[in-house]
């Protein structure tokens, strides 16, 4: 087939106009993403009840989108160093960042931070919240909470308890505790929730406030003592469990949550992408029931009800803080 000049000069137009648009459809934001690993940093250790979720969701995220989904544990400070290494990442999709409670948390708890927790991250999706357990080493003389609240009081200023760091759940349900109770126990701040959990098994200490990921295989096996549960109401799968508020101090709840979140600035379409992705990943079978066995529960939604919900939460618990008095140490 013969062309004349014409049509040479159309066909290359044409040509011209495609390669143009297949390079602009490269390079759209998110167009190809992720192209490589992906990192995930937490702020806490690994083994701890924030670990357990993030690297189970993380395998299944790598499956769906063919790439790596790396932990990264970055424990310290309350999840302070993780989050502040997270906000100098890029905001391109490859550094993704457990937010928890701890944040909210921290956001009252500290005066001075190098990130402000809501400017500074684009919500994912909330992915999964655990109770806590008010558990005891056993030789302590104490099998209701308001025995507890009783030995404390004869003992001002001598009981210890230990948390998962400073400005973490396991901490300020301490100081809410010792607030409502009206006692004075000594806070020992770790770096995450396994090396508190084999101290208090050791008897280093007498009590914390344990997620159940972490205490509840020694409570099974009669390592600890469980006196309550810090839900607002029992547990379904616990029902024997009482309650911290029905066991003298109303009011009292304390829940550990966590959440997937980028740096701001990342493309709305992988922040769309990722968020349905992450989704998807919380409703399969086999995630929800191997966390269950832990005592985790997945969670889910819009990145722009896990905006409402945080600041809800900052909200909640600036007037825990300053009730208690609590103060980062």
């Amino acid at each position: 087939m013969k062309l004349n000049p014409p049509a040479i000069r159309r066909l290359v137009i044409a040509f011209s106009v495609c390669a143009c648009v297949g390079s602009a459809f490269a390079q759209m934001p998110g167009a190809a993403y992720p192209a490589k690993t992906v990192r995930i940093l937490l702020g806490f250790p690994a083994g701890s009840g924030a670990d357990i979720p993030t690297r189970v969701i993380g395998q299944k995220l790598g499956e769906v989108f063919g790439q790596q989904f790396l932990i990264d544990n970055r424990p310290g400070a309350g999840s302070n160093i993780g989050t502040a290494l997270a906000v100098k990442a890029a905001p391109d999709g490859y550094t993704i960042f457990l937010g928890s409670v701890a944040n909210t948390i921290n956001a009252t708890l500290y005066a001075s931070l190098p990130f402000d927790f809501v400017r500074d991250f684009a919500p994912l999706a909330l992915t999964a919240s655990a109770p806590n357990f008010l558990v005891v080493h056993p030789s302590v003389p104490a099998r209701t909470v308001a025995e507890l609240i009783k030995l404390a009081k004869s003992q001002p200023g001598k009981l210890n308890y230990a948390s998962v760091g400073v400005g973490t759940m396991a901490h300020l349900a301490g100081e809410l505790f010792n607030s409502m109770a009206g006692i004075d126990t000594v806070h020992i701040p770790y770096k995450g929730g396994p090396q508190a959990t084999t101290d208090i098994v050791g008897g280093q200490f007498p009590f914390m406030f344990g997620i159940s990921s972490n205490v509840l295989p020694h409570m099974k096996s009669g390592r600890l003592r469980a006196l309550a549960v810090t839900t607002a109401t029992r547990l379904a799968w616990m029902p024997e469990m009482p309650t911290v508020a029905e066991s003298g101090l109303p009011g009292f709840a304390a829940v550990t949550w966590w959440g997937l979140m980028v740096p701001t600035g990342t493309p709305r379409d992988i922040v769309g992408r990722l968020n349905t992705e992450i989704v998807n990943v919380l409703a399969l079978r086999d995630v929800r029931e191997q966390l269950a066995n832990q005592g985790i529960d997945t969670l889910g939604g819009t990145p722009e009800q896990f905006a409402a919900f945080v600041r809800d939460e900052i909200a909640k618990w600036a007037r825990v803080i300053k009730a208690s008095g609590a103060r980062a140490e």
